[in-house]
């Protein structure tokens, strides 16, 4: 890329980068899933993930698993209830609670889905060939990030200056 801003400010463009990337990601699945018919959103696939691995989740258990808000999870579960890939019930001994499971109809499009989503993380190691180490690489940065934010770590220089 010519002329890339980003690419000349280096550091101070380091999340400017990251969110590009993400958001090309983001925008071709979903101009993909609408050319395959899919009614999906691209962020749900790492949901269907965890439900493979239990029946029954929690919108607490998703929110913990991704370290994201319970709103965020909200957003995307009523989502995904909306277009009926979700059951909702009530806790047996907490009313209080929710908890949700695939539908019928997520069921029977999780091979379709399961097909795509290989084909996606095929693409993906092409897309790193010769980078592989960028998942250890993001590991670190997500460690450092938890023993100091990016806001301290600015209040801190900031001081030291």
């Amino acid at each position: 890329m010519e002329n890339d801003i980003f690419r000349e400010l280096k550091y101070l463009a380091f999340t400017a980068r990251l969110k590009r990337i993400s958001d090309n990601m983001l925008y071709n699945a979903k101009d993909l899933y609408k050319e395959l018919e899919l009614d999906i959103d691209p962020n749900w696939h790492l949901i269907f993930m965890m439900f493979k691995e239990k029946d029954t989740l929690t919108m607490t258990e998703i929110a913990d698993a991704f370290q994201i808000s319970q709103p965020a999870v909200i957003k995307i579960i009523n989502k995904m209830k909306q277009k009926e890939y979700l059951i909702f019930t009530k806790d047996a001994t907490d009313s209080r609670k929710q908890l949700l499971q695939l539908s019928a109809k997520a069921k029977e499009n999780l091979p379709k889905l399961e097909k795509v989503w290989e084909a996606g993380r095929k693409s993906i190691m092409e897309i790193l060939e010769g980078n592989e180490t960028i998942l250890e690489q993001l590991d670190e940065i997500e460690n450092q990030i938890s023993k100091m934010n990016y806001k301290q770590r600015v209040l801190k220089n900031l001081q030291d200056d």
